[in-house]
This record gives C-alpha cells, sequence and structure tokens, in this order.
C-alpha cells in the first residue's frame, strides 16, 4: 500500500491556503501567539512530525537531502549538507512539511499503523527528497508550500511597512526579520507581483511592466 498521493495539479491559491490552514491550527494549539523568525522544528512538532539532524548517506540517484518517514511520523535532515544549517534549514524543514500536506496519504498511514498493529506486515519506503529531483513539479509545490508557511502574506504586508521594496538594504532587513534566505525572500516577492528582478540582473522594479518601460527607454537613447 502506498503511502504517496499521486501527482495532481494544485492551484498556488489553494497551496497558499493550506498553508494558512496549518499555521491557524499550529496558532490556535498554542496559549502565545508564533513569533519571527519561526522556528520550522516547533511548527513540525505541532503537527506530531519529529525533526533528526543526522547522516544521510547518497544514493547513485543522488544526495538525500531530507525525507520523510511517513509511519514514524518523522522528517529527517541532511547534517552533512552544509548550506542546511541556516535560513535554508528552516526553509528545508517547512518544505518537508509541505510534502506531508499535500503528498503525503495520511488516512493511508493510519490504516497501515493499525494493520502492524494487528501484526500485519506491511512494507512502506520513505518519502525523499533530494538535492537533485526529477519530481520537479511535487518538489516546487512543495517549496512554495513552504514560503508560504514562513512568509504569509499577512507577515509580509507588516514587515515592509515602511520599507522600500526596490532597495537590496530594506530587503535584507526584511529577511533577517523572517529569518528567511534572501532568495526566497525575492521568490516570494515577485510570486506575489510585488517586484519583479530581470533574471542575471541585481536591479530591482516594483513590477514587470516598468522595468521593460525603463529598458526600453535606455535602448533608446
Amino acid at each position: 500500500m502506498s503511502v504517496i498521493k499521486p501527482y495532481k495539479y494544485i492551484p498556488k491559491e489553494e497551496i497558499e491556503r493550506r498553508a494558512v490552514d496549518v499555521f491557524q491550527r499550529i496558532q490556535q494549539q498554542r496559549k502565545r501567539p508564533l513569533k519571527w523568525p519561526l522556528d520550522s522544528t516547533v511548527l513540525a512538532e505541532s503537527l506530531g512530525l519529529d525533526v533528526e539532524w543526522l547522516c544521510l548517506p547518497a544514493e547513485k540517484e543522488g544526495t538525500i537531502a531530507a525525507m520523510i518517514l511517513p509511519l514514524e511520523r518523522k522528517i529527517l535532515i541532511n547534517e552533512d549538507i552544509p548550506n542546511l544549517h541556516s535560513g535554508f534549514g528552516e526553509s528545508t524543514i517547512a518544505h518537508e512539511i509541505g510534502h506531508w500536506e499535500l503528498h503525503i496519504n495520511q488516512n493511508a498511514v493510519g490504516q497501515i499503523i493499525e494493520r502492524l498493529d494487528q501484526g500485519i506486515e506491511v512494507a512502506v519506503e520513505p518519502f525523499l527528497c533530494r538535492a537533485q529531483s526529477s519530481q520537479r513539479w511535487i518538489e516546487w509545490q512543495a517549496q512554495y508550500f513552504a514560503s508560504c508557511l514562513l512568509m504569509p502574506r499577512f507577515k509580509l504586508e507588516e514587515v515592509r511597512r515602511g520599507r522600500n521594496l526596490t532597495k537590496w538594504p530594506h530587503l535584507y532587513a526584511m529577511r533577517d526579520e523572517l529569518g528567511v534566505t534572501i532568495s526566497n525572500l525575492t521568490n516570494r516577492l515577485q510570486q506575489l507581483g510585488w517586484i519583479y528582478i530581470p533574471q542575471g540582473s541585481k536591479q530591482i522594479y516594483p513590477d514587470c511592466a516598468t522595468a521593460s518601460g525603463l529598458l526600453n527607454n535606455h535602448n533608446r537613447i
């Protein structure tokens, strides 16, 4: 029996709604409000998922960044990947939460645990997240979920007040306040349409139309 759902298209709006729902469910369990920077381990544990950092040996298919053991309700993070020990680590755990919410059949997990309790042997493969994954769209969905969970729209509205989103120092200040990486922040802001950064450029524009207009004017000079 597989606990991994077959891939299906999920609109961005639905992924964001589900991430906000997870945030609200966790918040309702707590006596005190969640504070930023968010601790992804706390979020996972609030959902009944343990987080463990350990060495995950590479396989011929590639390096394993993280995995989920569905029956144990456990997220394993590869401590041997250096860039995971920072904002990338928070994002990686949130990414695995996204897989748990979007791609793991939790009803099937419960049914298998019942069978195991009855002495019926059932083999269940771990859900692997490789450094280079061929499951591009599944990984995109989990990463978009992670961005929405760690940087919900209402929090971004709060931290942008009094700041100019086209100025890098302001974005770095927001990054520190949110506890994410600068790439995660700029990707999220671009997905929301709040800024636009042309590929290969460091120039920040308020939107794509402004960038196109300015670049066209420059080319005419």
